[in-house]
């Protein structure tokens, strides 16, 4: 068969030889001197070089006890004398096979580790590095920055800058001028590295120094100083000039900050506080924006608790006829029910609402719950009176609304023609076109639709006509300090006078005194609203309180 064969007389020279052979098979006796075949296989096997070469034992004795302690001790095969040529050759050839099948496979896994390797290598690459300007990434700045907070002798700071309005950049030029934009920003801010430190891209126009030993006092500010001078010059990319500014938040290591994100966050916090500031500004992190953060973050978390629990309800302030004083519906005004705090106020969590987003899922349960009271008070004898639900401009932008809308009027049964919704006017002002085709889609299902705290932008005036609004609610701030021939008698005046030749119903929010109804009243505004009529009550307190006897009888 054309093998190369290989002779040994003793178990313990086919071992001596292993390694000068290279034997890809191993025909093995049992009856051997010195050492039986038996313990030469088991002593072969327990080799790692050589535990997946294939033994045949070759014996005399057939009993199934001696070949079932041949497979025992890892033998791979064996074969009965006197020898067969036929199935010599055949196992022979089998196993050889086998063993050619398994180093086969044995390359193939070296080559496959060594791709693992590779990319492993590439993946670590784009991992610790920004592939657009070859700066470390977000992750090799928390990695090192991680590394430099185990040093106790080593203070460091993060320096966070955001670039202003680079959005307009993408928007004008295109992306291809925009990342040759963060290319040269990039060089720029090499130029302020000093030795040791690191700059490293954290974001699609965000960057970040990571500070050791960080410059401090005056230092510190000629070190801000020439990295905001890098910017003082235009870009030149491709033909464009470009004018860029940035904010810069700094924070240090600190009691309240000793974790790599924990510092991130703050130098972040520190750059929000800065844009507020305007172009160009940088602010450094200190108690009170921990402080202001800490409320913050424990706000966010005690809310989405607070939906989770539906620890909200519904306050209801009644909206009379200036004239007669006659109460024709209720303004819908959300309270926090906090288990260790009371009732708290909208304006101490409405904004956070607002900022995550969640004023939506918020703004679907005051909707239900007032439809469902509005309802129930229409069902007890009540059937003229309306509701008015306050919409926030989170509500405006949502795709979902009008479906939303229209599941709460099915799912409560309320007559959508007695509901009002309303919207700041700024919101409207934001698009007035999508208002105008909300407010049709409103129309077409009975509900009336109105602009809350109106005349604080005056140039709404103007669009007053093409909105097909039913209500308009002049902001507290005039009626606070409405009197004859002043500023806000003029303001009230003119809307009230508008309004009724646009058909537009007129309430006044914010009436708290007998002269400011007599002002109103003088003026024909129809409606208002306010504690000298009542303050935002639970709807038990409306029915045994306001609502004695139904105002249709």
């Amino acid at each position: 068969e054309d093998y190369q064969l290989h002779y040994v007389n003793s178990g313990s020279k086919a071992i001596a030889c292993l390694d000068v052979v290279q034997p890809d098979l191993i025909l093995l006796d049992i009856m051997m001197q010195e050492m039986d075949g038996l313990e030469v296989c088991k002593r072969i096997k327990a080799i790692p070089q050589w535990e997946a070469l294939p033994i045949i034992m070759v014996t005399a004795l057939a009993s199934k006890e001696i070949m079932a302690g041949c497979l025992e001790i890892g033998a791979d095969d064996f074969i009965s004398k006197p020898l067969n040529r036929l199935e010599l050759k055949a196992r022979v050839r089998s196993l050889l096979r086998i063993r050619q099948q398994y180093q086969q496979l044995s390359t193939f896994n070296a080559q496959l580790e060594t791709l693992v390797q590779t990319r492993t290598a590439e993946l670590h690459a784009l991992i610790f590095a920004d592939a657009l300007t070859g700066l470390p990434s977000r992750t090799l700045l928390l990695h090192k920055l991680s590394q430099a907070l185990d040093w106790e002798s080593v203070n460091v700071a993060i320096a966070y800058l955001d670039c202003d309005d680079f959005k307009l950049v993408n928007g004008a030029f295109g992306y291809k001028i925009g990342n040759q934009l963060l290319e040269a920003i990039a060089a720029r801010l090499k130029k302020q590295l000093r030795p040791g430190d690191v700059l490293a891209r954290v974001g699609d126009d965000e960057f970040c120094f990571l500070l050791y030993n960080p410059p401090q006092g005056n230092t510190l500010t000629t070190w801000i100083q020439g990295v905001f001078q890098e910017f003082e010059t235009s870009f030149k990319i491709d033909n464009y000039e470009i004018f860029m500014s940035f904010c810069m938040g700094i924070a240090w290591k600190s009691c309240e900050h000793n974790l790599p994100e924990e510092i991130l966050q703050a130098a972040d916090t520190a750059m929000y506080k800065a844009k507020l500031l305007g172009k160009s500004s940088y602010q450094i992190f200190d108690h009170q924006m921990y402080l202001a953060t800490l409320y913050r973050l424990t706000l966010e978390n005690e809310l989405k608790r607070a939906l989770e629990q539906e620890e909200f309800v519904n306050y209801y302030q009644p909206i009379v006829k200036l004239d007669t004083q006659q109460i024709v519906g209720f303004e819908a005004l959300v309270r926090w029910q906090h288990p260790d705090r009371g009732i708290i106020s909208p304006g101490e969590f409405i904004p956070s609402l607002e900022e995550t987003g969640q004023i939506i899922k918020l703004g679907l349960i005051v909707l239900q719950k007032a439809c469902e009271q509005l309802h129930a008070w229409h069902q007890q004898g009540w059937s003229t009176l309306t509701m008015s639900v306050n919409l926030s401009g989170r509500h405006f932008n949502n795709p979902n609304l009008l479906a939303d809308i229209d599941q709460v009027i099915q799912e409560t049964g309320v007559n959508p023609a007695y509901l009002k919704l309303e919207i700041t006017e700024s919101a409207i002002m934001h698009n007035p076109e999508a208002a105008i085709t909300l407010m049709e889609e409103l129309r077409s299902r009975q509900i009336q639709f109105g602009i809350d705290d109106f005349g604080t932008g005056y140039s709404s005036l103007g669009y007053l006509h093409r909105f097909p609004l039913n209500i308009l609610k002049i902001d507290r701030s005039f009626v606070i300090g409405i009197q004859r021939e002043n500023r806000d008698y003029q303001v009230v005046k003119t809307i009230i006078t508008l309004s009724n030749q646009l058909d537009i119903a007129v309430v006044a929010e914010g009436i708290e005194t007998t002269n400011q109804l007599q002002w109103l009243q003088q003026l024909d505004c129809e409606f208002g609203q306010g504690y000298l009529f009542s303050k935002p009550i639970p709807a038990d307190q409306v029915t045994t309180q306001l609502l004695k006897i139904p105002t249709d009888s």
